[in-house]
């Protein structure tokens, strides 16, 4: 089961430290044993770094840039913008390329609902769009995914280009890609499609996702959940370093491997991905 969070999407832009606020209050609660959750949401225009970033790819035009805690690289988040923030509880033993690849699934089959084809594009994350036919093909980036697990519990997590300018995109590398382009539902369909127009299809479809047998993601409701979170503190013991984790639980540092794909450390402590 999973509670949506949807917060003012269509009439109101939330400031990114707030939105980081609501992502702490709501993530300490599923910690705590209270239900899967997401929050769905506009930001305020803003540049956000993750672990990965090089100089290279930040602002030119010296824009401030936010500092986050998730693996990978930079992006923009803004008006326009669907951003979900799925706070839920991994499965042991935690498997974060499958649940990488359940949001990039279900957003899939929100384009798919509009009219949009998106698919994967082979060794980058995200979801992509064909743009133009034959020898002038290219690929287009239309939603990133960006996440961080920490004890077993995710944070952080997608953003669907609605109907947001692409102006910000000029100034910057984003998440890191330089041979391929970003989109918008918008640009391709030639209406506008605004974020409140897919916030029910979003919901629909992370629902039946996470309700499959074998999501990577854990109903907090099932007894399952005890003894995943008896293995967590159990094999922290033998994490390798003793590297410490965040909030206290031992833990291997952030690993993601290639545009994003998690380096296949993620045991009991954190990692975090950015495609």
């Amino acid at each position: 089961m999973v509670e949506f969070f949807v917060a003012d999407v269509g009439t109101r832009t939330v400031p990114y430290e707030e939105g980081l606020v609501l992502q702490r209050t709501r993530r300490k609660a599923v910690c705590d044993g209270a239900e899967n959750v997401v929050i769905l949401l506009e930001h305020d225009a803003v540049y956000t770094a993750g672990r990965r970033t090089d100089d290279s790819e930040r602002p030119t035009d010296g824009s401030a840039v936010v500092e986050v805690d998730r693996g990978g690289k930079l992006t923009w988040h803004g008006p326009g913008q669907l951003v979900g923030y799925p706070i839920v509880r991994l499965r042991e033993p935690m498997d974060v390329v499958a649940y990488v690849r359940t949001l990039e699934s279900v957003l899939i089959a929100v384009l798919a609902d509009v009219g949009v084809t998106g698919r994967r594009v082979e060794g980058r994350s995200g979801v992509w769009v064909q743009i133009g036919e034959g020898p002038f093909a290219k690929e287009a980036k239309i939603a990133a995914i960006g996440i961080r697990v920490a004890d077993g519990v995710t944070s952080h997590g997608f953003a669907l280009n609605c109907s947001n300018s692409l102006e910000p995109y000029a100034h910057i590398v984003a998440c890191g890609i330089r041979d391929a382009g970003v989109t918008t539902i918008t640009d391709v369909l030639g209406r506008t499609v605004d974020p409140a127009d897919v916030v029910a299809s979003v919901e629909h479809h992370l629902t039946a996702a996470f309700a499959l047998q074998g999501s990577p993601v854990l109903d907090p409701s099932n007894s399952e959940r005890v003894s995943a979170r008896t293995a967590r503190f159990s094999d922290a013991k033998s994490l390798p370093n003793g590297v410490p984790g965040p909030e206290g639980g031992p833990g291997p540092e952030e690993g993601p491997g290639p545009e994003g794909m998690p380096g296949a450390r993620v045991a009991a402590g954190r990692v975090g991905v950015r495609a």
